[in-house]
């Protein structure tokens, strides 16, 4: 009897043993409810773990025992808990922020793990937390000024926003804001980005190796996700600046189960300047005004249903704005108006459905839409009187261009166990492209010719389909490896796919060190015609045709990390990416076409490789990194440059960020970053020559410093080398209930002229007998200092 006990008893034991159970829940922040994204769960005694996804929800199945199980996130107080896992439990997580300044204030690759522990390689991560303390444009901190500072991640150039990741360029970014496609993400051309870091949770740029869940571009992702809302209590924050004012208001709804998060930005010098142009007009006997603006408006509401189920509704708007409506007023009466106009603007929401299938599946169902358009016109009114009669004729001309979008999605994240992190999902999204609309008015005493003429809008669908899994294979060895199917729908019936697998894999080494290697290609369904200079809002984006064929490209990438004193983080990468029909404009071809947008197109190849350094110092008062890239990027069009291969504009061969920031004490932080830049490719004539030229009547005249310039090769030539440093310096005091921070500082502190273009000009020669050719540059940004003060509630 006794055997038969023993016997039962070993059963049951190794029965149990070999019984599965699943914890899962969320992560949040105990302060105000958001989640949390990619924080850790670690199960000490069976020395595995996994991470919180997009939305904070975690899975972690392990077999029945007892767990020693840590929750931690970068910048938060760990929680620990011991259990018996006898059953699934559901378990939400709070975290409490960390008050120490020893804690982590740069992060890793993402979040929670450490560099070397991460399969993904080539992905780059600031807090907006650390973005605030950087020096800042004319006071106004920027996602995409401060990404610029990090390795494979060039500017477009003086003051500019744009973003050219590793030989790419902007239309081969996949910016999402909430998940939504955002189609142009400047303002003032350039000189800001709309990403109002107030209302920004969290901001994530992958370069290379991209998970299958992407697709669409190819160059890069950046991913960022807007504040969901305080779900504990009213909470607001706002700044005053040189340009710009701002204000953020969040709390809960009725409940904790229902939270808002409500947050605009305006510039101001039309307003403050009005009076004094308005009286500029009058002092000429005119009325008149004139301006630019900007603002942004960001807006969301989620709710929870339960445990199980929660909805989230996002919305973005923005846009610039320039006018001048002036009307000149003549002794006899007679007024002669023009109102001269251009603007552009985004419009991005978004609707998100979440819900947990038992204990290890969980589903996100999302409809978007996204619409960026551009417009610009002018208007000449001219009212006089003739022979007693009043006469009114009028001229208009309107340009209009533009994207939209609506989309649907389904994605699910399953945790099977601990060694699995599979993702899998589809979306379409029907796109309308409007490549440019012409209205012309010309009305007099006579006629009335109203007239709408140009490209004609063109509908499309593009679909995907996705699956990828993070898989652990051995202690070392972990892969991300996955596929992305694509395809592209015309309105004829003519279809485009692609199948492009990706592959990601990390190996560990001894000394919290690991070998990386990535593999990926990529399909771009959607064009954008630019002339390669400003970020100017007429580039065009366009579909893929049977005359302009979808884009494509293939990276390879390799590289070393490590953590060292736990501390200190340093990643080596190498790639290399070849890049098929990418467009440019034909030679002398810009958005204004009365014919067929596609004869302005041609397509080419494009290749870049190179290497990125970056080091970076995460915990104690002093934080802050060192990144260096050495970059090669070409370009080759059978239509361009003879045919022959060039170097890409932004082809620069070294680019260098150093950047630092020193909390003193809670109240006191300073923060300066210099960067270095060798020249950006430029078109240079060879040689130059001036001529006779038709004066009328048969007649040439020799028009003296008239000057034509004679090309032999397309961007032969570099501009000097630019280099700036930056400071800044915030100074932060709690009041009783609120908390306000005075910021100061300075761009260019120590006033380099950075070239923004550089042009051929003719001047007196030094004997005075004559005219010179010389080459002069022309430099827009001294130093710029800058006040801003900003509070929290």
């Amino acid at each position: 009897m006794k055997k038969i006990i023993l016997f039962l008893l070993l059963c049951s034991t190794l029965c149990l043993h070999a019984q599965k159970y699943t914890l899962s829940g969320y992560i949040t922040d105990a302060e105000t409810g958001e989640a949390l994204i990619g924080a850790n769960t670690y199960n000490f005694k069976s020395a595995s773990g996994t991470v919180s996804n997009t939305y904070g929800f975690y899975s972690f199945t392990l077999p029945a025992d007892s767990v020693y199980l840590t929750f931690s996130y970068i910048g938060y107080e760990p929680q620990t808990f011991a259990l018996d896992l006898t059953k699934d439990v559901e378990m939400n997580v709070k975290l409490s922020s960390s008050v120490s300044l020893e804690v982590v204030e740069v992060t890793a690759s993402k979040n929670g793990e450490a560099i070397e522990e991460q399969t993904q390689m080539s992905t780059v991560s600031i807090p907006v937390s650390q973005i605030k303390k950087l020096p800042a444009f004319l006071g106004e901190t920027d996602i995409l000024k401060a990404l610029q500072l990090l390795p494979g991640i060039q500017s477009g150039g003086e003051g500019q926003s744009g973003l050219y990741v590793r030989g790419g360029s902007p239309d081969q970014n996949l910016i999402l804001l909430d998940g939504v496609p955002v189609y142009n993400a400047s303002h003032l051309f350039g000189f800001f980005s709309v990403f109002n870091t107030d209302a920004i949770r969290d901001v994530t740029l992958i370069k290379g190796g991209f998970p299958a869940r992407y697709g669409g571009r190819l160059s890069s992702v950046l991913d960022i996700k807007m504040k969901e809302g305080n779900t504990k209590e009213i909470k607001g924050a706002g700044s005053i600046g040189v340009i710009a004012s701002k204000f953020t208001l969040e709390g809960p709804i009725g409940s904790e189960n229902t939270s808002f998060i409500v947050s605009a930005r305006r510039t101001y010098i039309d307003i403050l300047a009005r009076p004094l142009i308005q009286a500029g007009f009058r002092a000429d006997g005119d009325e008149g005004n004139a301006g630019y603006f900007f603002y942004d408006l960001n807006a969301k509401v989620n709710h929870k249903f339960s445990d199980k189920d929660r909805l989230f509704l996002s919305f973005y708007s923005g846009r610039d704005k320039f006018y001048l409506d002036l009307q000149e007023n003549y002794d006899d009466g007679d007024t002669y108006i023009t109102d001269i106009g251009f603007g552009w603007g985004n419009i991005t929401s978004a609707l998100r459905y979440n819900h947990v299938w038992g204990k290890r599946l969980f589903s996100n169902v999302t409809l978007t839409y996204s619409q960026y358009d551009f417009s610009t016109g002018a208007r000449n009114k001219d009212t006089y009187t003739q022979g007693g009669e009043t006469i009114v004729d009028e001229f208009s001309l309107n340009y209009s261009s533009g994207i939209q979008d609506y989309s649907a999605k389904v994605d699910f994240d399953f945790v099977p166990n601990p060694d699995h992190f599979i993702r899998f999902g589809a979306s379409i999204i029907a796109h309308e492209f409007d490549p440019g609309t012409f209205n012309v008015l010309f009305a007099d005493q006579e006629e009335r010719i109203d007239t709408t003429f140009g490209q004609t809008v063109v509908n499309a669908n593009e679909f995907a389909m996705f699956v990828e899994d993070d898989v652990k294979i051995t202690d070392r060895l972990k892969v991300n490896a996955g596929l992305h199917f694509s395809g592209f729908g015309l309105k004829n019936g003519k279809v485009f796919t692609s199948l492009q697998p990706r592959v990601g894999a990390r190996y560990l080494l001894p000394g919290n060190a690991s070998l990386k290697a990535s593999f990926a290609t990529m399909q771009q369904y959607v064009q954008f015609l630019t002339n390669e200079n400003l970020s100017l809002p007429t580039d065009l984006w366009l579909p893929t045709t049977e005359r302009v064929l979808p884009q494509s490209s293939w990276q390879v990438a390799g590289g070393f990390a490590k953590t060292f004193r736990g501390q200190y983080e340093i990643s080596i990468e190498g790639y290399y990416k070849q890049m098929k029909n990418v467009v440019s404009y034909t030679e002398g071809s810009s958005f204004v076409s009365f014919g067929d947008w596609q004869d302005n197109v041609t397509q080419g190849d494009g290749e870049a490789y190179g290497a990125e350094f970056l080091i970076r110092k995460k915990q104690g008062k002093l934080t802050g990194w060192v990144g260096y890239t050495l970059n090669w990027t070409w370009r080759s069009f059978p239509d361009i440059n003879f045919g022959k291969r060039y170097p890409y504009k932004y082809d620069r061969r070294h680019d260098i960020s150093v950047v630092g920031v020193y909390d003193f004490s809670e109240r006191i932080s300073l923060s300066g970053s210099w960067v270095f830049g060798s020249g950006n490719a430029y078109t240079l004539g060879e040689a130059v020559y001036s001529g006779y030229f038709p004066q009328g009547d048969g007649e040439f005249s020799f028009l003296d410093g008239f000057f034509t310039q004679y090309f032999t090769e397309r961007n032969n030539q570099r501009t000097p080398s630019y280099h700036r440093f930056d400071i800044g310096i915030n100074f932060t005091k709690q009041k009783r209930i609120w908390k306000r921070t005075w910021s100061f500082g300075a761009y260019n502190l120590y006033n380099r002229a950075n070239p923004f273009f550089l042009y051929l000009d003719s001047v007196q020669n030094e004997a005075g007998t004559g005219q010179r050719t010389v080459l002069k540059q022309v430099s827009i940004f001294p130093i710029i200092p800058y006040v801003n003060w900003s509070f929290v509630f």
